[in-house]
């Protein structure tokens, strides 16, 4: 079993989880130790994909989204034809940062504000200001460089690995089930973003979302979400490299959020969650029309951006339940989450801790935490085999 050192690296710490049930869950180190966040910045964040947004908020030629990973920087923009193109966010010439706002419209091209470089939207170098004066100087070799980018499911995805897998392969099967939940998938368009900085590490905030064993028994608001749900029916499944976490309707329910159900409209009346390798997660309240999105960007071992999307069919007004549920995931249950994302950082450092037991029950399996192992085991793979 892995066991946790006294030395201030734990780069080599392992962990032995051929047994789930009976054996210790991964180490506390694992969740603040500089080295290990290293690691996890190459081995996982350099190769995976990162959800950049849907494809309606790149319809427009000239409309973009900047996509941050670390010191890394993508923009993904929309080209006079239609086509979506992603490139490193970077000037040619000096290495001057092209696009700093997160979201934006240019008209048909990118300026570098240093030295005013222009680039087509294709990536082609435009014009740069006296290289004329240069000797064999060519714009056709300081175009912008390409970034590998998919569309999944209407989503847009970018990828600093040339080798990664495909999403569509990686999450083979998720498609179906997020449209057989999100019907109105291809029609929505961005309502609200939210970055909130949360003072605990990546995988604390993911481990608290893929289990079920807190909803009855931490805050009231946890027991509100519970009570929306026929919560015994409650299931979780691990997938290779996604995840599933679903709560059908509670039937008897008569109001949500504070709000009147009797004339409300939703795309579906459960609870459906599906995330993605890994740190991405889409999901639908109960009785609201919305496609909603988080994300749990890593800032450093003991700090996160936690990112809130909204997306709602476009052409109509968004309903009030759903502009209630919103509110409530903004100012209720998702405080209530941080707040133990933050005291559950801090407890990792107690030498009282070092690991623990993962609560994995069959008898149980709305309970169960056989998620959060699977996830731990997946992050610890990618570091360390």
């Amino acid at each position: 079993m892995g066991k946790v050192h006294n030395s201030k690296s734990h780069k080599d710490l392992t962990w032995d989880y051929s047994d789930p049930v009976n054996g210790q869950s991964i180490p506390a180190p694992f969740f603040y130790d500089a080295d290990i966040f290293e690691q996890e910045k190459e081995h996982i964040f350099m190769k995976c994909w990162h959800l950049v947004g849907h494809v309606n908020e790149l319809k427009e030629p000239g409309t973009f989204i900047v996509q941050d990973v670390f010191e890394q920087s993508v923009i993904i923009i929309t080209e006079k034809d239609g086509n979506i193109h992603a490139w490193h966010n970077v000037c040619r010439h000096r290495g001057n940062r092209l696009m700093n706002e997160r979201r934006g419209k240019v008209g048909g091209m990118l300026r570098c504000p240093y030295h005013s470089w222009c680039y087509n939207l294709d990536g082609s170098l435009r014009a740069a200001p006296r290289t004329e004066h240069l000797d064999n100087f060519c714009k056709k070799d300081h175009s912008l460089r390409k970034v590998r980018m998919e569309i999944f499911a209407g989503w847009v995805f970018i990828t600093l690995d040339d080798d990664a897998q495909a999403v569509s392969e990686m999450a083979a099967g998720a498609e179906e089930k997020m449209r057989k939940y999100l019907p109105d998938m291809d029609n929505v368009e961005l309502v609200e973003e939210t970055d909130v900085i949360v003072n605990a590490n990546w995988k604390v905030i993911q481990e608290n979302s893929v289990e079920g064993y807190h909803f009855v028994l931490s805050g009231p608001v946890h027991k509100d979400l519970a009570a929306l749900i026929d919560f015994k029916g409650y299931t979780l499944s691990a997938y290779d490299k996604y995840w599933t976490y679903i709560g059908p309707p509670n039937k008897d329910v008569t109001h949500a959020y504070g709000m009147p159900l009797e004339g409300a409209t939703w795309q579906t009346d459960s609870f459906f969650n599906i995330g993605l390798w890994p740190n991405t997660t889409f999901y639908s309240f109960p009785y609201t029309d919305m496609v909603g999105v988080f994300i749990m960007i890593p800032l450093t071992s003991e700090k996160s951006l936690l990112r809130f999307s909204y997306y709602a069919p476009k052409g109509r007004p968004v309903p009030e339940v759903t502009k209630a549920a919103i509110h409530w995931m903004n100012t209720q249950l998702g405080p209530e989450d941080i707040v133990l994302n933050e005291t559950n950082q801090k407890g990792l450092h107690s030498i009282g801790f070092g690991s623990g037991r993962y609560l994995i029950d069959d008898s149980l399996p709305n309970q169960s935490e056989h998620l959060v192992f699977n996830f731990h085991k997946l992050c610890y793979q990618a570091i360390r085999e």
